[in-house]
C-alpha cells in the first residue's frame, strides 16, 4: 500500500449518522518546487512573519528579533530557576518582547540574574510558594462555582482568580477556603466563558470512532509513534481513520478534564510522521525543536477553521473551568481561535509549544485561547517529538522512597567552568560528604523545572561510591524519579513532567568533596 503522510490535506468527508465534528488546526509553512521545507534568511517561515506583522504590527526584522530573544530567554530562565532555587520568583519578557525580567526573593540571587543578562525584580513570594498556593486552589476545583479559572501571574507576584461578573465575593471566599492569604490574590472579573474548541465543523484531518459514528479532529505535532492532539478528541482505545478514510491508528493516551487536555494517537505502518505542520494550502512549516517560550513571548497558532494567528503568551499553568470540568496546567494567550481549531499546533518560530485546548471569543472580535503545553505531553507519555534535527526522550524509572537527606551547608562559589567537573552543565554545585550520609542539592535546595529532559552529572571523590538521586516534590514529600548508582562518576538523564525537584547525593562508601552539575529544560 502506498504510504500516506500525516501532513493533512484538505478533504470534506460526510460522517456517518449523527457524528460530532471536533475539527481542529494545523499550521502553515513553505515548500519549494521539490516539496522541501524552506524558510527566510532569518530561519523563520514567511507565513509566521506575515501573521506576526498582521496581528502584532511587527516587521520581519522585529518579529525575528523577538523570536530569537524568546529562545535565548528560555535557556537563561531555566538556568536561573535551577541556580537560584527557592529564591526564584518566575520569569517573563516585558512588553517590548526583548527585556527578560527575573523575579527573585534574595539580593544574592539578583546578582546572578544581572550576570546572566536579565533584569532582576525583588518580590515577596517565590514561584514555588505561588505554585503551592495555586495547587491549593486546584484541590478544591469542584467548588469553583462562579469562576472561570486561576493562574500564577509572575509579573505581579500574585495568584489571579478569574470570576464571572458579580462573583468577586465568591472568588475571594474560594481563595480563603483554600488557605491562601488575601494579599497574595487578585480577582479579575471577566464575562468570557472558555470552552473546548471542538464544536464548529470544517475541513477534518482525521476521524475518531465514537458510539457508532465519527468525531473529527486534527493532528497537532508528529511524534515517533504517531501524533499528539487534545485530550478531548477521544478516549484511550478509540480507533482513528485518516483524511482519506484509511485505517490510521488508535488513541494511546487521553486526559480531559482534570490535570491536562492532552492526548496522542499511535499510527500504523501506513502513516509516516513528519516534522512539519500544514496550513491546508500546500504549505508546510518546519518543526526544529521544543524549547518552551517564556511569558511575554510572541507565539503563533493555526487552525483548520481560522488559519494562522499570532499574539503573546500571557500566563502559564492556568486552571481553566470548562463546562465539562476544570483543567489545570494550560497556557493562556491573547491569540484568537474558534471552534474547529482545537488540537492544532502552536509555534514560537520553529519551536513547538503545545496544542489548542479551548478559549473564548472569535477571530472577528478577538478573545483568549488556552493551549496544552507540548513538553508535558511528551514527558508524561514518554513520547519523542519528530523534528528536522531529530529528538530524544527517556522514560523515568518508577518512583520509590527517597533516602534521608541531611541539611545542606551554605552555598559555595563554583570554580570556573573550565576547572569544574561536569562543566557542560548549566548549574555547578560543590559539597562534601562523610561515608553513609546524604545531602540535598547544596546551597539552594529544591528548584522548579518545566517539563522536558533534565540532565546531571556527579564528579565523585576518587575511591568513593557516591550515588546521584533526583526527586520530585509531591503532597507526600519528595519521591525519587531517577537515579544513577554504582562506582565512579555518574551521569543522569530523565524526561520528566514539570514540578519542584531536588538532587540528593548519597555517600554509599567513602568520603570527600564532590561536584554536582545539572541542567533543566
Amino acid at each position: 500500500m502506498q504510504r500516506s503522510r500525516i501532513a493533512v490535506a484538505a478533504a470534506v468527508v460526510v460522517a456517518a449518522g449523527a457524528a460530532v465534528a471536533f475539527t481542529l488546526p494545523s499550521m502553515a509553512g513553505t515548500t519549494d518546487e521539490s516539496g522541501k521545507v524552506v524558510s527566510t534568511k532569518s530561519g523563520v517561515a514567511p507565513q509566521i512573519l506575515a501573521a506576526m506583522k498582521r496581528d502584532m504590527g511587527l516587521d520581519a526584522d522585529q518579529a525575528t528579533a523577538r523570536l530569537q530573544r524568546a529562545l535565548w530567554a528560555s535557556g537563561v530562565s531555566a538556568k536561573l530557576s535551577a541556580q537560584t532555587g527557592s529564591d526564584f520568583g518566575g520569569a517573563w519578557l516585558a512588553a517590548d518582547g526583548t527585556t527578560l525580567k527575573i523575579a527573585v526573593t534574595d539580593a544574592a540571587a539578583a546578582d546572578a540574574v544581572r550576570e546572566a543578562g536579565a533584569v532582576p525584580v525583588r518580590v515577596k513570594r517565590s514561584e514555588q510558594a505561588l505554585i503551592a498556593a495555586k495547587e491549593s486552589l486546584d484541590g478544591q476545583r469542584a467548588d469553583a462555582d462562579g469562576l472561570t479559572g486561576w493562574y500564577v501571574d509572575v509579573a505581579t507576584n500574585k495568584l489571579v482568580v478569574v470570576a464571572k461578573p458579580g462573583q468577586t465575593g465568591a472568588a475571594e471566599e474560594f481563595a480563603d477556603d483554600a488557605g491562601v492569604d488575601a494579599d497574595a490574590v487578585t480577582v479579575k472579573v471577566s464575562s468570557a466563558q472558555p470552552k473546548p474548541l471542538f464544536d464548529v465543523r470544517g475541513a477534518d484531518p482525521y476521524f475518531i470512532a465514537v458510539g457508532g459514528g465519527q468525531a473529527r479532529c486534527s493532528i497537532g505535532f508528529s511524534v515517533t509513534v504517531g501524533f499528539v492532539t487534545a485530550g478531548h478528541c477521544g478516549q484511550v482505545g478509540d480507533t482513528t481513520t485518516g483524511f482519506n478514510q484509511e485505517a490510521q491508528g488508535e488513541v494511546g493516551g487521553s486526559v480531559f478534564p482534570g490535570t491536562a487536555d492532552m492526548g496522542f494517537v499511535e499510527v500504523n505502518g501506513d502513516w509516516d510522521p513528519r516534522p512539519v505542520v500544514n496550513d491546508f494550502e500546500g504549505n508546510e512549516l518546519p518543526v526544529a525543536g521544543n524549547a518552551e517560550a517564556p511569558v511575554g513571548a510572541a507565539i503563533c497558532r493555526s487552525g483548520s477553521t481560522t488559519g494562522t494567528f499570532c499574539g503573546t503568551v500571557l500566563a502559564k499553568n492556568q486552571t481553566v473551568v470548562y463546562p465539562e470540568g476544570a483543567v489545570s496546567g494550560l497556557t493562556r494567550t491573547d491569540v484568537c481561535a474558534e471552534g474547529g481549531d482545537s488540537g492544532g499546533p502552536w509555534l514560537s518560530g520553529d519551536q513547538a509549544q503545545g496544542v489548542t485546548s479551548g478559549g473564548s471569543g472569535d477571530c472577528t472580535v478577538g478573545g483568549e485561547t488556552f493551549f496544552q503545553p507540548l513538553n508535558e505531553i511528551l514527558a508524561v507519555n514518554n513520547l519523542t517529538l519528530v523534528t528536522t534535527g531529530g529528538g530524544a526522550g527517556e522514560e523515568a524509572p518508577p518512583a520509590e522512597e527517597a533516602p534521608p537527606a541531611e541539611e545542606a551547608p551554605p552555598a559555595e562559589e563554583a570554580p570556573p567552568a573550565e576547572e569544574a567537573g561536569c562543566a557542560d552543565q548549566a548549574v555547578q554545585r560543590q559539597g562534601e560528604l562523610r561515608n553513609g550520609r546524604a545531602q540535598a542539592t547544596p546551597g539552594n535546595g529544591a528548584f522548579r523545572a518545566s517539563a522536558g529532559t533534565q540532565t546531571a552529572c556527579l564528579d565523585a571523590p576518587d575511591g568513593a561510591d557516591f550515588d546521584l538521586v533526583l526527586q520530585r516534590q509531591t503532597r507526600n514529600g519528595f519521591r525519587t524519579v531517577a537515579q544513577a548508582t554504582g562506582e565512579g562518576d555518574k551521569t543522569l538523564s530523565a524526561n520528566l513532567r514539570s514540578g519542584t525537584y531536588r538532587y540528593v547525593v548519597v555517600a554509599s562508601s567513602g568520603s570527600g568533596a564532590y561536584t554536582l552539575g545539572f541542567s533543566t529544560p
